[in-house]
């Protein structure tokens, strides 16, 4: 995607009325609404005004680039304003704004979207594109010096990447002097990720090359790292620059001559970011200080639930490997079972046992990494052993015979146990905070994991485990007797809750709580029931919309028409946000559309008591679709995701207008 296709004549305003920060912010708005590009004026200025809190988006030199990504924004787009007297917008250097460009991102923006935009912003940093962009007249004149920035650009980046391909022939070769020359490597991030992320990258790049230095960022913005720094480089480097406004990963810095600072240093003080690594100004950074990574002192403190939920999706995104390629082994197994020669056969013992062993890591690596994500690479192993305790049947292991505990703690002790290991960490390193130096070496290899480790197994061994078995247990003997009209309930709620938000908070409690249920006891038809209910549900909206885009071209763009093509691919697989960028255009028709489509389809998995032995892979799995050791479901199991997604997506469809583009285009 090219920097026009997020710029248009439409949302630009040559010469701003307001006089003030306030009036600004509500011109523009005002006009993001009237172009369809914001939904909701209210919600949006207001977070607008929380970036505007965090530190001000007026960067110096006449800009500001104030900036959102969240449900009230339909499209991704920039907005460009001009005011030529100047607005106090309470900038870096003080001085008034007189370009603004207000960049609005959807939360599910694609990365074509967010490439444009990292583009465009590191053009921001040409004096002679910003001095022409204020003698502009017209929004021609706008959009035409950003092609022939972004083509000049483009040309630079394609001479960089033909010298760095020459340099790393030449150090194969063993002809480089590049260990000679003065490296300096660092990390730019902000919170959303969108403009001075890749403007202070840009910044420090060209910073460098005037002074004859290379100096290589990794940006950690809207798409996640790019260009990660590889630990030879950072070995090579002089020293290291981190101008974030976030946590980024620290400890690989260890012993390098380091400078942090906010990201807005990054873009208006990069000389002297530079000039304090090469003149020897910048403190040596020591992560065994304190193990843990460093974070700028503008970053906010997420809040309590934010808190909660990220250190909860760390666990579960290193856990569901297990999960998944554990699950599916075990459910091939049963074809085997069923279908192959019994439960005697060498491949249905190998399949299995290969599967329970995945499947038995399960939880505890989910406390594990919850643990980590709270208290660092020392709470690690705590939650480990506590995440294993909770997996322990009674009379399995003699470890738990004191316990009385009738049946492990499962899934929902072992993430009481990565809570509670992350936060004794937590504790313990303030009780040891004021040790000597000299015993600082100890601390992580004698103090942390033994106090660690004696501390979450006494709380396991004598709390958790005695409690929440019994909750377990309950959990359990509840969903294996529930009648079909509760059953029918239970699917058709988790079902609509993978199209809430395709990926978020709502469609990971879901799947987790079948998973959890499948994780406590894989045999279980009901919860075989509850994976094949989650998985009709997260099909259904990328399947909704490659209907819609197929059968109803006349209501769909060209571009849109091209994405819903992959998502009859991501819809057989199970991954759901392939249906985002439709929910984020339009979220209040998309979303409930799907929403329906997919309790349509989990209440007819209910009814018809189809069960889907794995906890992923969409219909690929579908040989495996029944209750185990049942008839098989297969039929039903695709019948179910048909109608849920022809729901959806003829609900979505009608619900939308006409589209002005050729549909034959």
């Amino acid at each position: 995607m090219r920097i026009k296709d997020i710029l248009s004549p439409d949302s630009m305003i040559m010469e701003l009325k307001a006089k003030n920060k306030e009036d600004a912010i509500k011109e523009m708005a005002d006009l993001e609404v009237a172009t369809d590009i914001v939904n909701d004026e209210d919600a949006f200025i207001k977070s607008i005004w929380a970036r505007e809190n965090e530190s001000t988006t007026g960067i110096g030199g006449g800009i500001a680039m104030p900036h959102a990504r969240n449900k009230s924004i339909n499209k991704a787009r920039v907005l460009f304003a001009k005011s030529k007297e100047g607005i106090d917008y309470n900038s870096l250097d003080g001085q008034p704004v007189h370009l603004f460009f207000m960049i609005t991102a959807p939360d599910g923006a694609d990365n074509t979207h967010l490439q444009a935009l990292a583009k465009l912003s590191g053009l921001l940093i040409d004096p002679d594109l910003v001095e022409a962009l204020k003698n502009t007249k017209t929004p021609e004149e706008v959009i035409d010096l950003f092609e022939k920035a972004e083509a000049k650009k483009d040309e630079e980046d394609k001479k960089a990447a033909e010298a760095k391909k020459a340099k790393e022939a030449a150090k194969a070769q063993g002809t480089s002097d590049d260990d000679n020359k003065p490296l300096i490597v660092g990390v730019t991030a902000c919170i959303n990720g969108i403009a001075h992320t890749y403007m202070a990258q840009e910044a420090l790049i060209k910073e460098g090359k005037k002074r004859g230095i290379e100096v290589r960022i990794e940006t950690n913005g809207s798409e996640g790292v790019k260009d990660k720094l590889t630990p030879d480089e950072i070995k090579r480097a002089k020293g290291v620059i981190i101008a974030s406004d976030k946590k980024v990963d620290m400890p690989r810095f260890d012993g390098k001559h380091l400078v942090n600072r906010p990201v807005v240093d990054g873009i208006n003080k990069p000389g002297e970011l530079i000039d304090d690594i090469m003149g020897g100004k910048a403190d040596v950074y020591r992560a065994s200080a304190q193990d843990k990574s460093t974070e700028s002192s503008s970053t906010e403190k997420p809040g309590l639930w934010a808190g909660i939920y990220k250190n909860l999706m760390n666990g579960i995104s290193h856990m569901l490997p297990f999960v998944i390629g554990g699950g599916i082994l075990m459910a091939i197994s049963f074809i085997v079972e069923n279908y192959m020669g019994g439960a005697k056969t060498p491949a249905f013992i190998f399949l299995n046992n290969a599967g329970n062993l995945a499947f038995a890591f399960m939880v505890p690596v989910l406390a594990a990494y919850i643990a980590e994500s709270i208290g660092d690479l020392p709470a690690l192993m705590p939650g480990f052993v506590g995440g294993y305790m909770a997996s322990i049947v009674n009379g399995q292991f003699q470890v738990n015979v004191q316990a009385h505990a009738t049946s492990p703690a499962g899934f929902l002790g072992g993430i009481a146990a990565g809570f509670i290991a992350g936060y004794l960490m937590v504790g313990l390193k303030k009780v040891f905070a004021k040790l000597p130096r000299s015993v600082e070496g100890m601390k992580p290899m004698l103090f942390y994991p033994i106090l660690g480790l004696l501390f979450i197994a006494a709380i396991m061994f004598y709390i958790i485990n005695p409690i929440f078995s019994g909750i377990n247990f309950a959990i359990t003997h509840f969903l294996n007797g529930m009648g079909t009209g509760n059953l029918v309930l239970l699917t058709t709620i988790l079902a609509g809750m993978m199209s809430i938000d395709m990926g978020g908070p709502f469609n990971k409690a879901a799947y987790v709580f079948a998973s959890g249920a499948f994780a406590n006891d894989p045999h279980s038809a009901t919860a075989a029931i509850l994976m094949a209910a989650v998985m009709v549900g997260g099909m259904v909206p990328p399947f909704a919309t490659a209907i819609g885009t197929t059968f109803f071209k006349n209501k769909y763009t060209v571009e849109e028409r091209r994405a819903g093509v992959s998502n009859w691919v991501l819809g057989f697989s199970f991954i759901t946000e392939g249906a985002i960028p439709f929910a984020a255009a339009a979220p209040g028709r998309g979303i409930p559309s799907c929403i329906i489509g997919s309790a349509v389809g989990g209440a007819l998995v209910g009814l018809w008591h189809v069960g889907v032995p794995a906890p992923h892979g969409g219909l690929w799995v579908s040989p495996l679709a029944g209750n185990i050791g049942g008839p098989s479901h297969i039929l039903f199991y695709f019948l179910a995701t048909i109608i849920g997604s022809i729901v959806a997506g003829l609900i979505m469809s009608f619900w939308k207008k006409n589209v002005k583009e050729d549909p034959n285009e």
